[in-house]
Formats: structure tokens, C-alpha cells, sequence
């Protein structure tokens, strides 16, 4: 356990953060799942849709430092990747 003031607000502050940050990552996490389950039902219009709301949150996870840049970029790419498939 801490034993110094600093010590002891550093790890309130880090438990906060760890709440906030997961939350964060689910939210991303279920935008993902409703992209891939469009793929999987072949809807493209649907998946269209989702992956429009994908993106924003993503992003939102790169500004706050939750996910990197390059990480967000390739699950984008890999998902509109994905998405166009569904045409052929």
C-alpha cells in the first residue's frame, strides 16, 4: 500500500482512470460487435452504418489515449476491408 500523500493520490487517481478507460474500451468493443455481426448477416447496408459510428469512437479512444493511433487505424482498415467483401 502507498504510504506517502502522493503516493496514496496517485493511486486514486489511477483506480478513476482504470474505471474510465475500461468503460472506454467496452464502448469500442461493442461498436466492433455490431459491425462484425452486420458482416456476419451479410447486411452491407447495416454494416455501413455501424462502421460510420465505429469510426468517431475509435477516434474518441486515440484522443483520450486509449488505443493508439496506429492500432485504430488498422482495425478500421481491416474492418472496411471486411465491409467491402460483402459486395463480391
Amino acid at each position: 500500500m502507498a504510504n506517502t500523500k502522493s503516493a496514496k493520490k496517485a493511486l486514486r487517481s489511477s483506480t478513476k482512470k482504470n474505471v474510465i478507460n475500461s468503460a472506454r474500451k467496452s464502448r469500442i468493443r461493442s461498436f466492433i460487435r455490431k459491425v462484425d455481426d452486420a458482416i456476419k448477416a451479410g447486411d452491407e447496408k447495416k454494416a455501413r452504418e455501424a462502421f460510420k459510428a465505429l469510426e468517431p469512437e475509435i477516434m474518441r479512444g486515440v484522443t483520450k489515449k486509449v488505443v493508439k493511433l496506429n492500432t485504430a487505424a488498422r482495425k478500421l482498415s481491416r474492418i472496411s476491408v471486411l465491409i467491402k467483401k460483402i459486395k463480391k
